[in-house]
């Protein structure tokens, strides 16, 4: 006899599914970095969808080594701006701030975002140097006024943690870098794992069925089919979370790992379709391409970061054609 068992509908794992409290997505953790130190993290916005040929990178498939049309997912990335740097100690409560230094001249978009406080302003270099702390990180902001595509001109702030070599090698990094731009290249090369996340497409208020996936009821029920059969047990006598139930759909944060980058590019003429991306428009700045899909519609921000669950190797990717036909339909 079949044991009486019947699994919950839909995963439990992102629950509950509330709207993100922002648009700008967080990374709770990054890799700890190699020997050489770098730049862990960027952020771009996503233009849209196409599809390539690509020599199969990965060894052990049934194609490897051979062409293969892949879809891919264009961003588009011009330089972030360094505002500060931040240092922080860690404490029995987690990561506490140590110190703050903020570049001399701030864009005055900025302001719109956040004020500055003025005795932050003053170098503390020296201080920073003598005081141990266990992690530093750069206060960076994005440029949406250099997109024609996004109608917007307010930047979005975000930390990029500096990872690899020493505590020294660190400090020198962020003095050489603070108050200037940055660029996609700085980060990572073609080839290279990251992880990418976004806040997902918004779909509003939805039903069970289309929420959760939960079967439709019998044609034989009484005034509804597209309702759950019950909504628990009588004891607890509340409605428990696990009870697949209607409510907000989408628009919430979302990380894929391990996405492959397969092209870094200064000149969107050669990648573009003609009549540029539904929505979006023309890429005036520096681009990426990754392999997959990427969270979030169009005009989304999306954020990087070095791949913290990929043990392979990185590869060179070889595109032999990226289309360029129009998305526009008949």
């Amino acid at each position: 006899m079949a044991k009486r068992h019947h699994p919950n509908r839909g995963s439990m794992a992102y629950s509950p599914r509330k709207r993100a409290r922002s648009e700008v997505p967080r990374f709770r953790a990054w890799p700890n970095g190699g020997d050489k130190v770098k730049i862990q993290g960027f952020a771009g916005y996503k233009a849209g969808m196409t599809h390539a040929l690509v020599r199969d990178y990965r060894p052990t498939s049934t194609t490897s080594g051979q062409e293969v049309r892949v879809s891919v997912t264009v961003l588009e990335v011009p330089p972030m701006k360094v505002l500060g740097v931040r240092t922080y100690v860690n404490s029995e409560y987690g990561m506490k701030t140590h110190a703050e230094i903020w570049a001399d001249k701030i864009d005055e978009e900025v302001s719109k975002r956040l004020s500055v406080p003025a005795k932050a302003k003053k170098p503390k270099w020296k201080t920073i140097e003598k005081d141990p702390f266990d992690d530093i990180r750069l206060i960076c902001h994005t440029q949406p006024q250099l997109i024609t595509g996004i109608p917007k001109k307010i930047p979005d702030i975000m930390e990029l943690r500096v990872g690899g070599g020493t505590i020294e090698d660190r400090i020198e990094l962020a003095k050489s870098v603070l108050g200037k731009e940055i660029k996609m290249a700085d980060f990572n090369d073609p080839g290279a794992m990251v992880d990418v996340a976004a806040v997902t497409k918004g779909k509003g208020f939805q039903g069970h069925v289309k929420r959760w996936g939960v079967k439709l009821l019998t044609h034989k029920n009484s005034k509804h089919r597209r309702m759950i059969g019950t909504l628990g047990p009588w004891h607890p006598n509340y409605v428990m979370s696990t009870v697949p139930q209607a409510g907000q759909m989408g628009y919430h944060q979302r990380t894929e790992f391990n996405k492959r980058i397969l092209k870094i590019g200064d000149d969107a003429e050669n990648i573009m379709p003609k009549g540029g991306f539904l929505h979006y428009g023309s890429i005036n700045n520096d681009y990426v391409i990754i392999h997959g899909s990427v969270p979030g519609p169009t005009k989304r921000l999306v954020r990087f970061r070095d791949a913290v669950r990929f043990h392979g190797k990185e590869v060179s990717p070889e595109l032999t054609f990226i289309s360029v036909e129009s998305k526009q339909g008949r």
